[in-house]
Formats: C-alpha cells, sequence, structure tokens
C-alpha cells in the first residue's frame, strides 16, 4: 500500500483543517512492534501505578478542555458552548470511575477453600488492544476502551476517525505528560484497508470498535480468521415512550435536548417518540415550542446551540428521510426558514418534528443520525413495546413515568442495552454500556467493561507438607 494523505474538512466553511500522512507498512509495523514489547513491561507494573499514571492523563485533559473543546468545534461541528464537557464531564467522570474500581475488578477470584490446595483466578490483561473510534463523541467513545484496557494491563493502539485526528494526538501529549512508558499507548492514522490489516495481525488480541453496524461488519470480516474477541457498539434507533402518567415538563425538556444535542449525532440520541394519546398535543405543542428557541449556527459562537452537522452529505440523508417521511403522509411542525443557517448542500440543518409518521417511514426506523425526530400518538403499554421492539437496533430505551413499578415491568419487555426512567441519552460508569441486535455486543463501562479487556486464568496449586 503506498503512502496517502487524509485530510479533515471542517464543517464549519468547508476548509481543510488537518492533513495528515497515513501511516505506511513501515510505521504500523514498528507501532505494533513497540506495543509487544512495552506490554509486556506494562502488564507487571503495579495496579495502582498504573491508576496514578492514568489520573495525570486525565488531569492534563480536564485542565485543557476549553482548547479541546474547540478543535471538537472546528473538526466536527459542535458548539463550544458544549464541547468542553465532553472532557470536565463525560470523559474525566467516566475514567475517574473506571480508575476507582480497577483494583477490586482486577484482584483474583478466590473459590472456597479446600484443604490442601490454593485456588484462584487470575484476569490476566489480552495483550495489544486496537481501538477503533468515531468522530461524534471522540472523547467520550475512547475513553471507554482506552483507560480500562490500560488499567488491565494492555497496551493500546488508538484509530482514531479521520474527522477528529487531533484527539489522537491529544491522547499522545497527555500520556507522554504524565510519564506512561513508551509504546502502552500509541496511535496511527489509517484508512479502511490499513486498519483491516492490522486488526488482522496477530499481535493484535483484541479490537473494540464504535461505528455503524456496517463497520461493525468490516471489523468482524477482518478478524474472522482469528480467534480474537471484538467489542462492537454500532448506534441505535433509540425510542421513548411517553406514558399517561408521565410528568409533561421534564419530559418535553429532556426529550428535546436528548433529540437535537450534537445535531442529534449520538448513537444513544433519541430518534422517535411515543406517547399516550391522553398526552399527544400537549407534548407535541410544547416539544415544537421548545424546539424554536434552537440557535443554529457557527458552532464558534457563544450564542449558537445547534452547529452544523459533520458533513453535507450527513446533512443530505438527513432530508432524505424527511423527504420520505412527508411523501408517505407526515407533516413537518418546523419551517426551515425561520432557521436561516439551514442551506441545502450545506452541513446546516434545521431541527424538525414529524407528526402523522408510522414505521412505513424510513425517519421511524432507520438510523437518521440528525437532528429531526417523530413522534407517534400511543393507546397504551402493550402498543408502545410493540413499536419500541420493531427495530433492528437496540442500545438504549427510554420510559416517563411516575410509576417505578410499571417501569420496571415494561422495561423487561423491551429489546434493548439500557432501559431508562425519566432520563435519556447518558452513560452511567457504574453500569455496563452494552446494546441487542444490530446495536452490536459486547459491553464497555462498569466493573464487566474491565474484564472484557482481560482472560480469565485458573490456578489449580496441590501444597505438600
Amino acid at each position: 500500500m503506498k503512502n496517502t494523505v487524509q485530510r479533515t474538512v471542517s464543517p464549519i466553511d468547508g476548509s481543510v483543517l488537518v492533513e495528515r500522512a497515513v501511516a505506511s507498512e513501515t510505521e504500523i509495523e514498528k507501532t505494533l512492534a513497540r506495543a509487544v514489547a512495552a506490554q509486556q513491561a506494562w502488564r507487571h507494573v503495579p495496579i495502582r501505578e498504573r491508576i496514578g499514571l492514568i489520573g495525570k492523563m486525565i488531569e492534563w485533559c480536564v485542565s485543557r478542555a476549553d482548547q479541546l473543546g474547540e478543535e471538537l468545534a472546528r473538526q466536527m461541528g459542535r458548539p463550544i458552548a458544549y464541547g468542553p464537557n465532553e472532557i470536565r464531564r463525560g470523559f474525566q467522570e467516566r475514567a475517574l470511575y473506571m480508575c476507582s474500581i480497577a483494583e477490586g475488578a482486577l484482584a483474583d477470584v478466590r473459590v472456597e477453600p479446600k484443604a490442601g490446595f490454593e485456588r484462584f483466578i487470575r484476569r490476566e490483561p489480552l495483550g495489544v488492544v486496537l481501538v477503533v473510534a468515531p468522530w461524534n463523541y471522540p472523547w467520550l467513545t475512547s475513553v471507554n476502551a482506552v483507560v480500562p484496557a490500560l488499567l488491565a494491563g494492555n497496551s493500546v493502539i488508538l484509530k482514531m476517525a479521520q474527522q477528529t485526528p487531533l484527539v489522537a494526538e491529544r491522547y499522545a501529549e497527555a500520556f507522554e505528560a504524565a510519564g506512561l512508558p513508551e509504546g502502552v499507548f500509541q496511535f496511527l492514522h489509517m484508512d479502511h484497508d490499513r486498519t483491516a490489516r492490522v486488526i488482522g495481525d496477530a499481535r493484535v488480541a483484541f479490537v473494540a470498535f464504535t461505528g455503524s453496524v456496517e463497520g461493525g461488519h468490516a471489523v468482524q470480516r477482518a478478524a474472522a480468521e482469528r480467534f480474537i474477541a471484538t467489542g462492537l457498539e454500532l448506534g441505535g434507533k433509540d425510542p421513548a415512550y411517553v406514558r399517561a402518567d408521565a410528568d409533561l415538563a421534564p419530559a418535553i425538556e429532556n426529550l428535546v435536548d436528548g433529540s437535537y444535542f450534537n445535531s442529534g449525532q449520538s448513537c444513544c440520541g433519541i430518534e422517535r417518540i411515543y406517547v399516550h394519546r391522553s398526552l399527544y398535543q400537549p407534548f407535541v405543542d410544547g416539544f415544537v415550542e421548545l424546539t424554536k428557541k434552537y440557535q443554529l449556527g457557527n458552532p464558534l459562537e457563544r450564542r449558537t446551540t445547534l452547529g452544523p452537522m459533520v458533513k453535507a452529505q450527513a446533512a443530505e440523508l438527513v432530508r432524505a428521510h424527511i423527504r420520505d417521511a412527508l411523501g408517505k403522509g407526515a407533516r413537518a411542525l418546523i419551517d426551515p426558514k425561520t432557521f436561516p443557517a439551514d442551506k441545502e448542500g450545506t452541513p446546516y440543518v434545521a431541527p424538525q418534528v414529524l407528526v402523522d409518521v408510522d414505521h412505513r417511514m424510513q425517519v421511524m426506523t432507520e438510523e437518521t443520525f440528525g437532528p429531526v425526530v417523530g413522534i407517534m400518538a400511543v393507546e397504551g403499554d402493550e402498543q408502545a413495546i410493540a413499536l419500541m421492539n420493531d427495530s433492528r437496533y437496540g442500545l438504549t430505551a427510554s420510559i416517563w413515568t411516575r410509576d417505578a413499578d410499571a417501569a420496571l415491568r415494561i422495561g423487561e419487555q423491551v429489546e434493548t442495552g439500557t432501559w431508562f426512567m425519566n432520563r435519556c441519552d447518558y452513560l452511567d460508569p457504574s453500569l455496563a454500556w452494552t446494546g441487542v441486535k444490530d446495536s452490536g455486543r459486547g459491553c464497555t463501562l462498569s466493573r464487566l467493561g474491565i474484564e472484557a479487556f482481560t482472560r480469565p486464568k485458573s490456578f489449580h496449586l496441590k501444597l505438600t507438607a
């Protein structure tokens, strides 16, 4: 493979923001060799020392949250009013939590005593972990794998999406400043072919991938000839159910935010809403009123609350889903002309609310990944459950109700990785982040998320007198 250049085009104005050479075969080979050698030493570093070094990395990033947030705005379009919080809140919360539970999660598992024997299970690191992270939440999605993999004694190679290459470079700067041994964390700028070649390399022991269903299939094909595990987080078509006993005001406020934050470019963002008929009209009215308050524009301006989508191509998919729905009888409740920045052929898309929707429409069945949501009236719990499950995805789902018993009963019937009551679009680091169906397999976060980067090794020692 010949060396090429990857370019990051800013969605703000279409300018080329970053140019980086794609890793050559020689660079890939050196990176893999360093990762293997570094891991052999890193696995023997006491866990408390690992935690200390990772803690210094976290401090480095958090102290530069404003800078990193502005870089995100320029790379993928999130308003600077929100970007720094990806570092200060989500990134820091998850990383610190994983550090706080690492000693317990990685401790030997002692079994019941047996005279004359010592028996236990040790969680050993896998080796070299390849993390393939997306552009939409580059710090949040990557930290889910980078930190627990390192805590468990693995070395890590990060392949960041072409849209956000600076995130990988900032990680490297942060780990260098923290004093992490050379080779324990590295990054590679790679295209799809080179990434597949690395996945197929015998020195890679695990692949953590976040991205599209198509990307997940590509990862699986690349790993198919080898007996290695893959963790796949592949997006969703996340539903919300507003029950008849819901507290309307907070339901509206949170579901509007869950639908449009990050311009709707969130795997666990709200893409379809089912509302009990008794609350349907007031819910829709309140939802539309709040949606109209967004300010679509340049993400570098403080007043902007809705930035551009990552690319004009992504925006066109959103517009296509809206056209498909309108052509099948849906009604749009937001006039795009009230958002002057909305322009065909650009990444700037006005938020949209669609009603009179049904499951013949792409906007209710396929991942739109943009600032549009369909709202549908339902007669009760049974219909809501059936509609929520009528999807090939199953990442998160939420219910809005005052009845916790009903929420548990309904949640047991909904096919999803995470079930929320009265909240949405949030990852709790103490809980496993996982999906079902085409939303992927495996998990990150929680104790289970650390264990995913280890293999069990049994010690069965017969003692002599």
